[in-house]
């Protein structure tokens, strides 16, 4: 029994061993490709039974935020919006080991969590910010009001399916599982749909919403503004831009800048497609509406100079990426 106990644990060491060198291996050679790594989170927080938003945009608890920035200011350059935004237009190149630090939504985990961490490590980050949520508290993120409504909604509740099913609502597995599949719907379907869907959802359940939305307020973004942050707009009312018109994409966008820029006075005009809603549509309005640089939530390293900087790829960073696995993703091993 010791002596099984004893291999085992030596195989996986040799493992683990044999990993890191791998991993190490490939943070060499990426060295001299003139790439550019984009981190992309949402919140930094504790999972808590009681958080009346939804646990799933949870990309990292606070300690393992601090560990991975701790990884990636030892190992790799982090250049700020401005150094990539320059390097797009020619004004000089990043450097080879190039991270940039982008974080969706400004949530409210955002100041609490991750900035002391970024301030304390001296590392630059850019937050997108929905324009028409902070202070107006009557406005509420799509995937936190479908969780309440679902995991919330009183035992013996049902709701339509989308193939018009009633799904009952009685077992923690049956609301896991009808939240997933609307989720996954409502990303899938018009915008005009999707808004009767939810409405829909909401008015039979009957959960009611917090008094505050999860969204930082404008005197605290400008305060992270006048203490160096990046602040750039990801839509003004977050839908998703594959899911518009050209029209209402150019009206989202135009907005955002223009609030924000109300607000904050200098900001930096890229952009973040809301749930990585890319169309042509939305990639041909960018450049008329003054917008820079965009980023998707396709997963990728982005190979300098930049072929499209419209659609620049993101490694996004959720609740299950270990610190070997941020390693290999920004190492890009195995590819």
């Amino acid at each position: 029994m010791i002596a099984s106990t004893l291999k085992n644990m030596a195989v996986q060491f040799s493992e683990s061993r044999m990993f890191g060198i791998a991993v190490n291996r490939a943070e060499h050679c990426n060295r001299t490709r003139p790439l550019l790594r984009v981190l992309a989170y949402h919140r930094i927080d504790k999972i808590d039974a009681d958080d009346p938003y939804y646990p799933g945009l949870i990309s990292a608890t606070p300690a393992q935020f601090a560990a991975q920035m701790q990884c990636v200011a030892e190992r790799y350059h982090v250049c700020s919006m401005q150094d990539v935004v320059a390097a797009s237009q020619g004004g000089h190149s990043l450097p080879a080991d190039s991270v940039l630090l982008t974080f969706d939504d400004a949530t409210r985990d955002f100041a609490t969590h991750a900035w002391p961490v970024l301030k304390a490590l001296d590392l630059p980050a850019a937050v997108f910010v929905p324009t028409a949520f902070p202070d107006n508290h009557s406005l509420h993120f799509w995937w936190d009001r479908l969780h309440r409504a679902v995991m919330r909604a009183p035992e013996g509740s049902r709701i339509l399916s989308p193939g018009k099913r009633r799904i009952e609502l009685n077992s923690q597995a049956q609301r896991k599982h009808a939240f997933r599949v609307l989720k996954e719907f409502l990303k899938s379907v018009p915008h005009s749909e999707f808004l009767q869907v939810m409405a829909d959802i909401t008015e039979t359940t009957g959960v009611p919403d917090p008094d505050h939305n999860n969204v930082l307020g404008w005197d605290e973004l400008r305060t992270l503004h006048q203490q160096g942050a990046t602040l750039a707009p990801h839509t003004h009312s977050h839908p998703m831009l594959n899911r518009i018109k050209p029209d209402e994409i150019r009206y989202e966008v135009r907005t955002s800048c223009e609030v924000l820029e109300k607000e904050v006075r200098e900001i930096s005009r890229t952009l973040a497609y809301p749930a990585g809603g890319v169309s042509e549509d939305a990639v041909a309005l960018m450049a008329t509406e003054g917008i820079e640089l965009a980023f998707s939530t396709q997963r990728g390293l982005n190979l300098q100079p930049f072929s499209d900087r419209f659609r620049l790829q993101r490694i996004n960073v959720g609740a299950r990426t270990t610190l070997g696995l941020l390693r290999m993703q920004l190492a890009n091993w195995g590819r």
